[in-house]
């Protein structure tokens, strides 16, 4: 029984109410068509609880804009959710189709930096974020007392002589609801054993960002480089606008609670009543790393949330290490992320005595 404007309803109630579930909860079906974005596919979900974000299907079935009751919850990058016919591997060039947004998914044949392996380059955070996905639905409908809003698309990497990798991505949420769940279903459907990275880049950002926003996570930090060594101190607080912030990598040795979930969340305890937070769950059986992006600088202003099933040194070095991931040839994985809005003191005590074991 759906929880709705504070008060429970019956589904006949509801239905009752209204002449079309859309005026309560629903998906919006559009195109964008200005500038670079031209032809970008987006389903924007609204849950009513105040809670609505976009899929981008063209953009990998990743997650852009978020907010709740008018408030962003993530970052935006002056680059805006491009078209993927705009992608470029080289170098740095990742980055400047990097809209920042929900969740982008870095992957599948690399992670991070751009690297070299056994004679073929892989640019940075690989290609992921730029296949247009294919097989797209969406649907809005009752299920039992449930009111459920899903879209599914598939997103697949492969190439001659090479690898042929294909994720099933289901986003869902429901009427009343201030969660998000990701399940990513990724199958090798070639006939030899292929590498398969994949980190879900979650891009908190202001005002759920500020000075005084602290991260929530029962963990062990160990910075990446010497620059990260230089904000250990402060790697689970936030910072106003800092000029010239170089950004900060830090891998986090995180513990599971009984159900077998990690949770993380960034808060900001000092936003209006109560404070407002985003919260990210995830199984750390099915992605073992979590790493955390601190760049509070001026305009790139962001906290990266990401949990992975890799390190994020790239993949030449990451099979230098050994620890390169692998798909055997007709093997699937799946990976489950469950993305959540924090949104009074009551609720970010209750998770953080969770996060606690408490």
């Amino acid at each position: 029984m759906p929880t709705l404007y504070g008060r429970r309803y019956s589904v006949e109630e509801l239905r009752r109410r209204v002449g079309r579930m859309s005026q309560l909860a629903g998906i919006r079906a559009s195109t964008l068509n200005d500038g670079m974005a031209q032809g970008v596919r987006v389903l924007d979900f609204h849950t009513g609880s105040g809670l609505r974000f976009s899929v981008l299907p063209d953009r990998g079935m990743d997650l852009g804009a978020a907010e709740w009751r008018g408030v962003p919850l993530v970052w935006h990058s002056p680059t805006g959710p491009i078209h993927p016919a705009y992608y470029e591997q080289e170098g740095l060039g990742w980055l400047r189709g990097f809209y920042g947004g929900l969740m982008v998914t870095c992957g599948f044949m690399n992670v991070a930096v751009a690297s070299e392996d056994e004679g073929f380059f892989y640019g940075m955070h690989g290609r992921a974020s730029y296949i247009p996905a294919g097989n797209v639905s969406y649907e809005a409908q009752w299920e039992g007392d449930r009111y459920v809003l899903r879209a599914r698309g598939q997103v697949r990497e492969t190439r001659v002589f090479g690898e042929n990798v294909l994720l099933t991505r289901t986003v869902e949420t429901e009427l009343g609801s201030n969660t998000i769940t990701i399940e990513d279903t990724v199958e090798n459907q070639g006939f030899e054993s292929t590498p398969y990275m994949i980190l879900y880049h979650i891009n908190a950002g202001f005002p759920v960002l500020d000075e005084e926003s602290e991260l929530l996570l029962n963990s062990e930090v160990t910075p990446r480089d010497e620059e990260a060594a230089k904000g250990l101190d402060v790697a689970k607080r936030g910072a106003a606008p800092t000029p010239g912030f170089q950004e900060q990598v830090h891998q986090h040795d995180v513990t599971p609670g009984a159900d077998g979930y990690a949770t993380a969340a960034l808060v900001n305890r000092s936003f209006r009543d109560g404070g407002i937070g985003l919260m990210v769950r995830y199984r750390p059986q099915e992605l073992p790393y979590f790493w955390q992006w601190r760049m509070v600088g001026e305009a790139t202003y962001v906290m990266g949330l990401e949990p992975a099933n890799c390190h994020v040194m790239g993949r030449g070095e990451e099979r230098r290490q050994g620890r390169l991931p692998f798909l055997e040839a007709g093997e699937t994985c799946t990976q489950r992320i469950q993305l959540g809005v924090l949104t009074s003191s009551q609720e970010i005590d209750e998770v953080e005595q969770t996060i606690k074991g408490g």
